[in-house]
């Protein structure tokens, strides 16, 4: 069992670290020998494609050259029993206990100990955003619809969301352009850089293949169809998003840009975190409905380190357990009409919100859209993201029998 907490590396893995062997996330990464596919332990990175070449995968069904490439697609277009083989294989030769592991890894130069450049870890071919935060829907509705129902007859019946910019995802710490764009003012629309950036605190899955063209997923075998997860930030010009979303939603609001964590953690690493769904009321559709209804236990905080400064500060700390539609709803309903699923799809969880203002999610709720600054010890404050601010997102996972793992750093620093 690679969930094993008993179970040690003989990489070293500094205490604390976010990727013990009990996690092992995938990514892409590029040094002097070129871009190729990787998992991370502790501070190093598992060469996949000279493991490959080393005859490691051989009896895992791998297809061959799957991580000689610049994204985790062809290894994500195999089937859940390869992915659980090769991650097996992964964790054998890296355990401790293991006696050939270490002279068969040195042979074959496959770990990498030195700086390497992250790269997106996968090519986006569909990005889905949702809105599965009750809190969150709950105070968006408030401040942009004061005078009307907080949320829309049709948000507890099926998880809302939009189809994002797939071409705009980008690892973390791509520098991130404040966009233009329309914004509402008393004398009319005008046109300019967005004077409200923000932020979205998220969390995304990433799928492997699909059923194909007109057929849905079925709830109970949605998760079949999950790799794994990464954090998301879902940066939002607000302003620009409330002149034009009606009526039909975010557009260059949201399009600018999305940032992703450049490891993916598998969804089986993270079996010993999943806990039991809040309840729902009243009772969705049955093609919503399952008697396995689980979320993902996550620690999620955001911190934002001023232009400037050296120093960040947190501004909230949630949990990942405060959404209201789990992912198996969320890709149910991506593909009830028949939409296709491809290795490498995103989709995001919507800004994760919990019920105080030190949980919520993003910079519109924690501000009360600019009524309520942020204060920052040297007197400095912060209503909305300024050029030159650095925001990281941070997620990690506990539990009283796991060894605790994380995600890595989801960063973007604002740019004029």
């Amino acid at each position: 069992m690679t969930a094993d907490q008993s179970r040690t590396s003989w990489v070293q893995v500094p205490d604390g670290s976010d990727f013990p062997i009990q996690n092992l996330p995938y990514g892409v990464f590029a040094d002097a020998s070129g871009v190729r596919c990787g998992v991370a332990i502790g501070d190093a990175v598992f060469d996949l494609a000279r493991a490959e070449s080393a005859g490691l995968f051989t009896n895992t069904g791998l297809d061959r050259d799957t991580f000689r490439c610049e994204s985790l697609n062809d290894f994500l277009g195999h089937s859940r029993g390869v992915w659980s083989s090769v991650r097996n294989h992964i964790a054998d030769i890296l355990d401790r206990s293991n006696p050939g592991g270490r002279s068969f890894c040195e042979k074959h130069h496959l770990i990498i100990d030195h700086p390497v450049q992250m790269r997106i870890p996968i090519e986006v071919g569909d990005y889905v955003d949702f809105y599965s935060s009750e809190q969150h829907a709950t105070n968006v509705g408030k401040l942009f619809r004061p005078d009307g129902d907080s949320l829309f007859p049709n948000w507890k019946h099926l998880p809302v969301g939009y189809h994002g910019r797939a071409g705009t995802v980008v690892v973390s710490g791509t520098p991130i352009n404040r966009p233009s764009g329309q914004r509402r003012s008393p004398q009319g629309p005008v046109f300019g850089p967005s004077r409200k950036l923000d932020m979205e605190l998220e969390v995304g899955f990433v799928t492997g293949g699909g059923p194909g063209f007109g057929i849905a997923i079925p709830i109970d075998e949605a998760e079949h169809h999950i790799f794994g997860l990464c954090l998301v930030n879902d940066w939002s010009a607000r302003d620009i998003q409330a002149w034009e979303y009606v009526p039909l939603g975010p557009f260059l609001g949201k399009s600018f840009a999305t940032t992703i964590s450049p490891w993916i953690v598998p969804l089986e690493a993270l079996e010993p975190f999943r806990v039991p769904a809040g309840d729902q009321e009243p009772a969705p559709l049955p093609y919503l409905t399952t008697d396995h209804r689980i979320g993902v236990d996550i620690d999620l905080s955001v911190s934002i380190t001023p232009n400037g400064s050296s120093e960040e500060r947190e501004v909230t700390a949630t949990s990942f357990t405060n959404m209201y539609w789990t992912m198996a709803q969320q890709l149910a309903h991506a593909t009830v009409n028949g939409a296709t699923v491809r290795p490498g799809d995103l989709f995001a969880s919507g800004t994760v919100s919990g019920p105080t203002r030190d949980e919520f999610g993003s910079l519109l709720e924690i501000t009360w859209n600019g009524t309520d600054p942020i204060e920052y010890p040297d007197g400095s404050t912060r209503t909305f993201l300024e050029d030159g601010d650095t925001v990281t997102i941070r997620g990690r996972c506990t539990a009283e029998d796991a060894v605790p793992i994380g995600f890595g750093e989801c960063l973007g620093t604002i740019e004029a």
